[in-house]
């Protein structure tokens, strides 16, 4: 059996198991085991112990559980409740503040929680109705929130990039420091939108009428909402870049901090402490087996020459055009994004890309920057995007808002987010300038 076969057998398999909604750790580790036991018999029984037992000695993957716990303890503190009240306070008397503030809130949100869904859903539960009930058009509303919810996944501590560094073999350290550029680069261009949209449009983003403004003794008061958890961003990422910690060290100073955070505002107990745990444990133990079925699954595949069947599929273009390669990859993960989220589609598309791109000597850490960019088109790209459907069940039911609606709203940041894409791909010194200059 050739290696173009077994590629077709193996991927067509694991898609369509896909479509049971069965975990993918499970639906992926199956596939490879049962192709390991097929290609060399009894000795393919022992390669998902082999794997499994080499992954414990990766240090880096004691930063998941730290990284996940800081996330879920920021979360319990009632961050996202005290940040709005501010933005509420400071941008509510400009036009469209409340939306600009909001986007700011979500890469906030999202950095600290190091996932796109946790920014968009608070602020879905928090700033949404406030934005209705002060007549913000339904045309802007959905599509900022869903936006500002998904920079989680370029400004650091980014959790895909912690998996993408892990199974591209990349520091993890220099992808954070890879996306920060493109990922303010990205919040600047969307507040810029919603600024100049509601200048255009003053009914879409009406500001706050005068007797719901505030002095600025109150504005004063209501920032010390956001000192605690950027002073706490800035250690674990200033430390980190710095040299003085790994990123193992600075995930726990950050899952410390995080209960140094809870306290200052208040809002610890043993029961909220009991309850992170419970979530941390539980999320961990998922993100684990993730690892375990995308190394087995990779380690089969690389065993068969995956470059040679993706040059083979490409139709021998490798070599010739490695920017050619790197479009149809992207062009894959939109497809994907719309049906897949972040970590399924990493895992089942790594074992066949990542020996291609280092075959041909692409920087590993300009594509980790433009995956993630990619999986933000992908996840809000109508008519399937994972974030569309995640904003639906956001929505008030009294609020008239459609999913044709969430679609509009969606489309202008969509395509900011292809211009960011086109513009890295073409300038890769917007993602590696950075880590050059601080490595």
């Amino acid at each position: 059996m050739n290696v173009m076969l077994i590629t077709i057998l193996m991927f067509a398999s694991m898609m369509a198991l896909l479509t049971t909604g069965r975990q993918v750790f499970l639906l992926v580790g199956a596939v490879a085991t049962i192709s390991a036991m097929a290609l060399w018999g009894t000795g393919g029984i022992m390669m998902p112990h082999f794997n499994t037992v080499g992954m414990i000695y990766w240090d880096v993957m004691l930063s998941f559980p730290a990284f996940i716990f800081m996330g879920y303890m920021l979360a319990r503190s009632g961050m996202a409740d005290d940040l709005y009240n501010m933005i509420y306070k400071w941008a509510g008397g400009v036009r469209g503040g409340l939306g600009m503030g909001s986007i700011g809130i979500c890469a906030l949100i999202g950095a600290v929680q190091g996932t796109c869904v946790s920014g968009q859903v608070a602020m879905g539960l928090i700033a949404l109705p406030s934005m209705l009930k002060r007549k913000y058009d339904k045309s802007i509303v959905t599509g900022l929130i869903q936006a500002g919810g998904g920079l989680g996944y370029l400004i650091p501590p980014s959790l895909v990039f912690v998996l993408y560094g892990m199974l591209a073999r990349v520091p993890i350290g220099t992808l954070w420091i890879a996306g920060a550029i493109p990922g303010a680069i990205l919040a600047g261009l969307y507040v810029a939108y919603v600024g100049i949209r509601c200048r255009i449009q003053p009914n879409i983003g009406p500001p706050l009428p005068p007797e719901e403004r505030v002095g600025w003794r109150e504005k004063l008061i209501s920032m010390k909402a956001g000192v605690a958890p950027l002073a706490l961003l800035f250690l674990v990422m200033g430390l980190l870049i710095m040299g003085v910690t790994t990123v193992t060290e600075s995930s726990a100073i950050g899952a410390l901090g995080s209960i140094a955070v809870t306290l200052i505002y208040r809002r610890f107990t043993w029961k909220t402490l009991v309850e992170v745990v419970d979530h941390t444990w539980q999320l961990t133990s998922v993100i684990m087996w993730i690892f375990v079925a995308a190394i087995l699954f990779g380690a089969v595949y690389q065993g068969l020459g995956a470059a040679k069947a993706f040059d083979a599929i490409l139709g021998g273009t490798i070599g010739q055009n490695p920017v050619m390669v790197v479009a149809v990859m992207v062009g894959i993960y939109i497809v994907l994004g719309m049906v897949m989220d972040d970590f399924a589609m990493l895992i089942v598309t790594a074992p066949l890309f990542i020996p291609v791109l280092q075959g041909l000597g692409v920087n590993m850490v300009w594509f980790g920057v433009l995956y993630c960019i990619t999986v933000l088109i992908a996840l809000m790209t109508p008519p399937f995007g994972f974030a569309l459907f995640i904003m639906k069940g956001l929505v008030p039911k009294d609020s008239g808002i459609t999913m044709v609606d969430i679609y509009k709203s969606i489309i202008p940041f969509v395509i900011i987010n292809v211009g960011l894409l086109l513009v890295v791909l073409f300038f890769p010194q917007i993602v590696l300038w950075l880590p050059s200059v601080l490595r």
